[in-house]
């Protein structure tokens, strides 16, 4: 009988539902489903066991830009698309929108995302919290839900490094193995073990690889058994290549040829993905295959295979060596989409190689860790529906008492309520924030994200900030940051910028977008008059470089001046490509009239509108000048009166930054 694959960890969501953009994503698809089942030849549709509406479904995700290219499994990829929002909750298993979903939506679309709550977390973030609370996954048997279990590891240890959160944190999977690994995690901080030595102590607990040990010890060697004896959970022929690598570790270190050590290499290059990687750096210190046959026995590293005496010894080693990076391969790829899922709740900081609590989230959880832990291994039966905490377990009640206790000691401060802890929470924000500039956004990495808008090299911008934002809402979130520095870091930049940020502080975007300003207040100095900055951040399009659109510009700044009054506001447009017609119209509102919308009342002066192109931009932040030298430089290029609109920019805004020098 084939020994069986069994689930050894705990992950959330499917690898094939890992995008980016993921809040957003998220909002999306609820809408293209909600919009789905309401066209009228989808009324009486039933998703489950129907390829043709599956497909047709595909077919509308398509059609509304969702997805691109066509699939050769429509169906499949219809399901895998939409198993994620399956798994917390969002929609049914027919794929229609639950309560939560619902409300998610709704959230969505009313583009209000307040962080009224005692987290101070967004309300979409209180939703995926309240979500991810009731998940649950069934792991060899056992029910296990991931979030609580990760409340009780991080109330125990403090925090994780990513390594323990990715490799151990999953192997969690009841009582006794979530004890197991906390302790083991105590004593890999101390040296006295590895994350190997964790991995394959747990998985060889389980009957299937102690039944695949002893096969493999009890019996000759031959590509059949290699492939018995893999356990590979998609196909046993997956595994051939490991009967190769197999011969060549037997010849290198058992039989002592290290002629063979090229062959050795080319084994270990045949095992596909992040597993042959594991094998290429435990084997090998080099991997050039023209240095390893320039000197075959300095390439090898001292490692497990080196001490081998006999055939036994090596197939022991082999064992382990060959289901550790397996099961590693496997929890690497899971890490990303762990830590997407977990982020939607923003209670959690993925940062400098630790994952932790936020403040407020570790004041309220961990007094209260052990208790909800008493549910981490059982199903919630509501899943589907609208919960607030308490109704999920008791012990999740809000105490602001306990909260407040919890912020003081952490912070050293002493408030008496939520409303002066709120000042300290954005106080101590800010100072996280600075600090993140300070490691992130130096003045060399915001010069190469800024060519990088230029020319349009998305790929690089979201891999240096985030994924989870489209580019245009990092260009303002970086926007925000370099005019932050101009203005000697004055002010409190998380308020001034009008973007939803996670709990690392990085942007993320959502489907209904938001307000498309950052709004910079400035008191008053000896250098400029009590006033308000509205800076508007667009990029033109990769393709055909369209002309942007002039409208909102001038009616964001309109409103403003109607609205409060402060004649001394004016607007900063940036981009990646003025088109002429709107430098143009910009120059014209300087005389313009601009009257309200639902009355008649009007601004009393002309709109001041400074066009920027990102290399004024750079030059700006190369000469390090700051707003005190730029608000005077731009009010005297904006009096100026008797240029043509383009000649205008070109003579006092373009050629007088970045040609200064």
């Amino acid at each position: 009988m084939p020994i069986p694959y069994k689930s050894f960890c705990w992950n959330l969501g499917t690898t094939s539902f890992r995008t980016k953009n993921f809040n957003k994503t998220i909002e999306q698809q609820l809408l293209l489903l909600n919009d789905f089942w309401n066209l009228p030849k989808n009324k009486d549709a039933v998703w489950n066991g129907n390829n043709s509406v599956q497909s047709a479904y595909y077919d509308y995700m398509q059609e509304k830009g969702f997805v691109e290219g066509a699939a050769k499994n429509k169906p499949k990829d219809a399901r895998e698309k939409t198993s994620g929002l399956v798994e917390i909750g969002l929609i049914t298993q027919d794929r229609h929108l639950t309560e939560s979903g619902r409300k998610l939506l709704n959230i969505s679309l009313e583009g209000n995302f307040d962080d009224d709550n005692a987290f101070q977390i967004q309300k979409d973030s209180m939703i995926f919290t309240q979500q991810l609370l009731k998940t649950s996954s069934v792991v060899a048997g056992y029910t296990v839900r991931p979030l609580v279990v990760l409340v009780y590891v991080l109330s125990k240890l403090g925090s994780l490094s990513f390594q323990e959160f990715m490799y151990l944190l999953p192997l969690c999977i009841n009582q006794g193995t979530t004890q197991e690994i906390i302790e083991h995690i105590q004593r890999l901080r101390f040296g006295q073990e590895t994350i190997e030595d964790v991995i394959f102590n747990r998985i060889i607990e389980m009957d299937n690889y102690q039944q695949a040990q002893t096969v493999f010890l009890e019996n000759a060697v031959t590509e059949s058994l290699i492939c018995e004896i893999g356990i590979n959970r998609k196909s046993r022929n997956y595994d051939k290549p490991y009967y190769l690598l197999y011969l060549a570790l037997k010849d290198v270190f058992l039989d002592k040829d290290i002629s063979k050590v090229p062959i050795l290499y080319q084994a270990t290059r045949s095992i596909s993905n992040t597993a042959g990687k594991y094998w290429l750096s435990l084997v090998f210190n080099k991997f050039s295959e023209k240095a390893i046959i320039a000197n075959p026995e300095e390439s090898l590293n001292d490692c497990i295979f080196s001490s081998v005496q006999n055939e036994t010894d090596l197939k022991k080693a082999f064992f382990k060596v060959m289901h550790v990076n397996k099961t590693k391969a496997t929890l690497y790829d899971y890490f990303d989409l762990n830590r997407r899922y977990f982020k939607l709740t923003d209670l959690i900081l993925f940062h400098d190689d630790k994952v932790e609590f936020d403040l407020i989230p570790k004041s309220f959880f961990v007094p209260i860790a052990d208790c909800l832990y008493l549910s981490a291994f059982e199903s919630h039966n509501d899943l589907d529906k609208v919960t607030c905490l308490e109704q999920i377990s008791p012990c999740l009640t809000i105490n602001e008492a306990a909260i407040l206790d919890g912020i003081n000691h952490e912070l050293g401060t002493n408030a008496n309520n939520l409303v002066s802890a709120r000042e300290i929470i954005k106080n101590e924000r800010l100072r996280r924030f600075n600090l993140l500039i300070d490691r992130l956004f130096t003045d060399d990495k915001i010069q190469d994200l800024l060519t990088a808008f230029q020319t349009r090299d998305d790929s690089f911008v979201q891999e240096t900030v985030t994924d989870n934002a489209d580019v245009p809402t990092i260009f303002e979130y970086i926007l925000g940051i370099l005019w932050y520095k101009v203005s000697e870091r004055k002010g409190n930049v998380l308020e001034y910028m009008k973007l939803s940020l996670d709990a690392d502080l990085l942007p993320k975007t959502h489907a209904a977008g938001g307000e498309a300003d950052i709004v910079y207040e400035y008191e008053a100095s000896d250098y400029y008059p009590q006033h308000c900055l509205l800076i508007e951040a667009t990029l033109a399009d990769a393709t055909n470089q369209r002309r942007m659109e002039m409208e909102p510009v001038s009616r964001h700044l309109g409103d403003y001046l109607i609205r409060t009054r402060n004649n001394n506001s004016y607007c900063i447009f940036a981009t990646n490509h003025l088109d002429p017609n709107v430098i143009s119209d910009f120059r014209l509102r300087k005389n313009a009239t601009y009257y309200s919308r639902s009355d008649q009342t009007y601004t009393q002066v002309g709109m001041k509108i400074i066009p920027l192109e990102i290399d004024v931009l750079k030059a700006i932040l190369a000469l390090g000048l700051t707003y005190k030298d730029l608000y005077k430089r731009l009010d005297e290029a904006y009096q100026v009166e008797g240029l043509a609109p383009v000649d205008w920019y070109y003579t006092y805004i373009k050629k007088a930054y970045v040609n200064l020098n």
